[in-house]
């Protein structure tokens, strides 16, 4: 361990369309090369695009999506004797939100739509509903979490 002080969390400014930090974190990490401009034109287009096909409020579907694909419990892997477990821990809310929008990225990239807002709307959509790329990430997750239940006593 670092003998340093812990790092300050930095306190993210609300994005100026939808005054919400949610967003703008998701923008964050969809930005590559610095062309936030870019991501946050794909990402309200995609919340658009959510609108046009649901007919549903697109901040309200991003928001569903998020909250079912934040996992509750993961696997980490701890060395004890020689060999190593896979212990199931706990996940703390800020890693839960920051891993739902890592795989929302991550399998929404994976999508076969011809533009980025397309491929996003198409994941909120589905991970909203409870099915999805994402969703099955989380399950998988979980499902491994239960398997590794008896290594559960050496949690730290």
């Amino acid at each position: 361990m670092s003998r340093k002080r812990a790092a300050e969390k930095r306190q993210l400014l609300p994005d100026p369309k939808y005054h919400d930090v949610m967003v703008t974190r998701f923008i964050n990490n969809v930005t590559k090369r610095g062309k936030k401009s870019v991501a946050e034109r794909s990402f309200y287009a995609a919340l658009d695009l959510i609108e046009a096909r649901t007919g549903q409020q697109g901040l309200a579907v991003f928001k569903k999506a998020i909250d079912n694909v934040k996992p509750i419990v993961e696997v980490r892997s701890r060395r004890i004797g020689g060999s190593t477990y896979q212990v199931p821990t706990e996940v703390r809310p800020d890693r839960q939100i920051s891993l739902a929008i890592r795989w929302l990225i991550t399998y929404s990239n994976a999508r076969s739509e011809r533009t980025l807002a397309e491929r996003l709307a198409g994941e909120f959509i589905a991970a909203s509903k409870g099915e999805g790329a994402s969703i099955k990430k989380r399950e998988d997750t979980h499902r491994m979490a239960e398997a590794n239940k008896a290594f559960s006593h050496y949690r730290w």
